[in-house]
């Protein structure tokens, strides 16, 4: 089976939930596949997101490029539906002064129908997440 890149809008995957959203830099700019677009949190921690992949999927490996992001932690569930989430990964990221952060996490038990995204503190008022990639392979579709 091909690896692709789980995220992208092009392979059907949304982004179902975000805790805030500014008009100029929406959730679904995480998985565009632009570079240059990026979601904005609007102050407060914790800020999450959720994304649904609308069929099983196992990932391998994860990057996130950020800004700001002080701790991630990351929740995934193979239920149809957004709920019991079990905790998956946490990492505390390292500040990168004017540059995107760039978490590469190699991944365990990678099975998931839904990622949800939890930025539990910030290095300043606002953090912003320009993608996540998920490299990995479809196991079924969801029925």
């Amino acid at each position: 089976m091909k690896k692709v890149d789980l995220c992208l809008s092009s392979e059907g995957t949304e982004v179902i939930l975000a805790t805030s959203s500014d008009e100029k830099h929406p959730p679904e700019n995480i998985i565009d596949g632009n570079p240059e677009t990026f979601w904005t949190t609007t102050g407060m921690f914790p800020q999450e997101f959720i994304i649904c992949f609308h069929k099983r999927v196992r990932i391998e490996r994860l990057v996130i490029q950020s800004y700001f992001v002080q701790t991630l932690r990351i929740e995934k569930t193979t239920s149809k539906d957004p709920v019991d989430f079990e905790q998956w990964i946490e990492r505390d990221l390292v500040h990168t002064e004017g540059q995107l952060q760039n978490e590469e996490i190699m991944a365990r038990d990678g099975h998931a129908t839904y990622l949800r995204f939890i930025i539990v503190s910030a290095f300043d008022h606002f953090a912003s997440v320009h993608s996540v990639s998920a490299e990995g392979i479809t196991v079924s579709n969801l029925s």
